[in-house]
């Protein structure tokens, strides 16, 4: 049965994620929260007026500032503004969607005609639709999402210049520089449907990073760290960034080859996430209906190694990846994905729920903030040094190359670099090599998952290590 069309007036409409973020956000866009909300009103009105049965409208803008600096000397400086709108269109089970940059009276019309024109030529998919009404949010809770850092240029010209010369003067060996980098960035949307739903919020997203290049003898290497953070109080400070890079790119200086063996594997933090995505992609809703994952049908069966628990948390003030709803409106809520190594949920929006015969699981638009807590078995919380120990003799990964990672079988084959390890201390650099296995067994395999957990996107996690894996070298 299909849902009815309402359109509701402004005031009876979901009220804002907050209110005082709002009003902050009022003095720094173009267009007020009202206007967005006018205009996604506006477009919905006129779906419905052109003979629409349902609809969905996005309308947002962003503004952000990118200064680089290298060798001292400004490079780039950069500044973007930004809107959009969207418009999706049910003719029953027809779908259409257009988009435009356009927030004229004019052009909305002519955009939800240009959807609608689409939607006549689709095919009937029984299938889509709206969510389901009462799977939607109706209180949003304020999640401390949006810091605006009024960031005059020079001041990021000076971050950028400070955060450089702090690696460049770490080391002798640091030669070269690829820059440093201050960016800042805000947005805000509003999102609306002819079920009554209507909701947004601004939110922001600052870093900094730098990139150096060490030498040695004939030898180069690369390597760089970044900080990002909602609010810019939780950046590293410009020092400790450019430090940090400096830092990792001297150690990797005389790196060489192992032979091929098959040892455990150490994943550092900043590459461990990986494993994550790959694990995401796997329990999504359009692979698990295409039938293009290795984890097919693996509802309520062990698929992590057992003392492994990961969930999904949308609620984490500032969380990089925080949504009081999902991207068509759905309520988001604390999930926990996996529980002692068991699989309990998929990674669902409204459309391939249905075609797998489920419910929205409100992660339309993906995962939010994926935790995956640390563990060790028996053991304790363990560190960095503390998973070495366990290790004892292995491979220490500190990056991946390349994208050898088939989705269906779950084969998995990358090149690396890192650290060799003997007597759970590091010996010297190793590079040119290839970690190969497959993720079902590497899931299962999971020795432990170490408490350095470092935040730098949606996927938080610790170092991994791995039983035995193939690593090919020369």
């Amino acid at each position: 049965m299909i849902a009815p069309f309402v359109i509701l007036s402004l005031e009876v409409m979901n009220k804002p994620v907050s209110s005082a973020q709002h009003s902050l956000a009022q003095d720094r866009f173009s267009n007020s929260p009202d206007n967005l909300r006018n205009i996604a009103q506006d477009m919905l009105g006129y779906a419905k007026k052109q003979g629409a049965t349902a609809a969905s409208a996005e309308v947002s803008e962003g503004f952000g500032q990118s200064v680089t600096v290298r060798h001292g000397e400004v490079e780039t400086i950069e500044y973007n503004r930004d809107k959009g709108l969207g418009i999706t269109v049910y003719l029953g089970q027809q779908r259409g969607n257009a988009s435009t940059s356009d927030f004229s009276p004019q052009a909305v019309r002519d955009t939800v005609d240009a959807a609608l024109s689409i939607a006549r030529y689709t095919a009937i998919d029984d299938c889509s639709g709206l969510p389901e009404q009462d799977s939607l949010a109706t209180e949003f809770a304020d999640l401390d999402l949006y810091h605006p850092w009024d960031l005059p240029v020079e001041g990021a010209i000076s971050l950028a210049l400070e955060c450089e010369q702090a690696a460049l003067e770490s080391d002798a060996r640091i030669r070269n520089s690829e820059g440093a980098t201050v960016s800042v960035h805000e947005v805000q949307f509003v999102f609306a449907n002819s079920l009554g739903f209507m909701g947004g919020y601004p939110s922001s997203r600052h870093s900094l990073s730098c990139s150096v290049i060490a030498e040695q003898m004939d030898a180069m290497e690369r390597d760089y760290w970044y900080s990002v953070a909602r609010h810019s109080g939780d950046l590293l400070s410009a020092q400790q960034v450019g430090k940090i890079a400096a830092g990792r790119t001297v150690r990797r200086l005389g790196a060489r080859q192992i032979a091929t063996m098959q040892v455990p594997v150490l994943l550092e933090a900043v590459v461990a996430a990986s494993l994550l995505g790959h694990f995401v992609g796997a329990v999504s809703g359009g692979s698990l209906y295409r039938k293009s994952s290795f984890l097919l049908d693996q509802l309520d069966k062990p698929v992590f190694a057992s003392h492994i628990n990961l969930s999904d948390v949308p609620d984490i003030k500032k969380g990089l990846a925080s949504s009081p709803f999902d991207d068509e409106g759905v309520i988001t809520q604390r999930r926990n994905i996996i529980e002692n190594g068991v699989l309990r949920g998929y990674l669902l929006g409204s459309y391939s729920a249905r075609k797998l015969g489920m419910h929205s699981t409100g992660n339309s638009g993906g995962n939010h903030n994926l935790i995956l807590q640390p563990s060790g078995g028996n053991m304790p919380d363990l560190d960095l040094a503390g998973l070495l120990k366990t290790m004892g003799r292995g491979l220490l990964v500190t990056e991946l190359l390349g994208q050898g990672v088939n989705s269906i079988t779950g084969d998995y084959s990358r090149g690396a670099a890192g650290f060799w390890v003997e007597n759970g201390q590091i010996q010297y650099p190793v590079h040119e090599v290839t970690i190969a296995g497959n993720l079902k067994e590497m899931y299962r395999n999971i020795v432990a998952v170490g408490s350095d957990v470092l935040v730098q996107g949606s996927r938080q996690c610790g170092s991994i290590l791995l039983e035995g894996m193939t690593v090919a070298g020369s």
